[in-house]
């Protein structure tokens, strides 16, 4: 860091490595089998123990939970996804199973309700396709097609259509040029000085609906991923109400990717902690679970 300033060191810090920006990491000294019966114990019997869901499921990273999964139905012959839905409910639950499921299958489930019935909603859409890198969305592509036996790419075409369409297609083939985003970064600062006016203002004042919301969201997730699920997360808990499902999405989807970034440029934004923002927003089961994926009030 003594060798290298500003831009780049911020780029090197953040690409990382997978996992390093998480707060949700493996486990060391991991017990697949203490596992195993540390939760069926949690669920038996008359009441859960809920303090144990949360914490196995938090302080394991997915392979490691996949492994928990794997053992759990070859010694009770049960399904740990389906006897967590059957033993907590609501919000909790919701949350419970997304932290179980690995993340290419919550990706693909989520794109399946949000294509689900009379209309689409394509806010989910581009928030999946924009901010997820090409191996996730080759993941959540093989997850989609073996929940489906249909290819996203396919199910795609029959939802949207015009130019958000074939944006969105192309989101979907998973192959944008990677190693470009710091240039494209740069171009994006480099309008604003040129033109006085940012990339994206002048998106919004060009262009109206989907399309705008895609580009939009675009150019956010190449300036700073972690700043764009921050405004996600708090625009989720602004106002009368809580948008659960996009808190839930956002909180496990970057749990174990980039959620130290997320706090950070949350406290920048909003001068507050995303931990208090929770805190005084979600209660119970649910927003205990939100705060240890949270990890900590810095």
């Amino acid at each position: 860091e003594k060798e290298i300033s500003g831009d780049l060191e911020e780029l090197l810090v953040a690409i990382g490595t997978p996992g390093e920006r998480g707060t949700i990491k493996a486990k060391a000294n991991f017990n697949v089998s203490e596992d195993v019966a540390a939760l069926r114990k949690a669920m038996e019997g008359i009441g859960t123990t809920e303090k144990t869901l949360i914490d196995i499921l938090t302080h394991r990273s997915s392979s490691q939970k996949q492994a928990i999964s794997k053992a759990y139905e070859e010694t009770t012959n049960r399904i740990l996804v389906n006897d967590l839905k059957g033993d907590t409910q609501g919000n909790f639950e919701n949350l419970l199973v997304a932290l179980a499921r690995p993340p290419a299958v919550n990706d693909a489930k989520w794109l399946i309700k949000a294509m689900k019935g009379t209309g689409t909603d394509n806010s989910i859409l581009i928030e999946i396709l924009a901010s997820r890198t090409n191996k996730q969305i080759k993941e959540l592509s093989a997850a989609y097609a073996e929940e489906t036996k249909k290819t996203l790419i396919q199910k795609l075409k029959t939802e949207v259509s015009g130019d958000f369409g074939k944006a969105i297609l192309l989101l979907a083939e998973g192959a944008r040029d990677e190693t470009s985003i710091p240039h494209l970064r740069q171009t994006i600062l480099e309008y604003k000085n040129i033109s006085g006016k940012t990339l994206q203002k002048s998106i919004e004042k060009e262009m109206s609906g989907n399309l705008e919301e895609l580009l939009v969201d675009i150019v956010k997730c190449v300036m700073s991923t972690p700043a764009y699920f921050a405004e996600k997360v708090y625009k989720s808990m602004k106002g009368a109400g809580t948008d659960e499902t996009t808190l839930t999405r956002v909180m496990v989807s970057r749990g174990e990717i980039d959620m130290l970034d997320i706090r950070a440029e949350f406290k920048k934004l909003y001068q507050n902690s995303l931990f208090k923002e929770i805190s005084s927003d979600v209660s119970g089961n649910y927003g205990d679970c939100l705060n240890v994926i949270c990890g900590g009030e810095d």
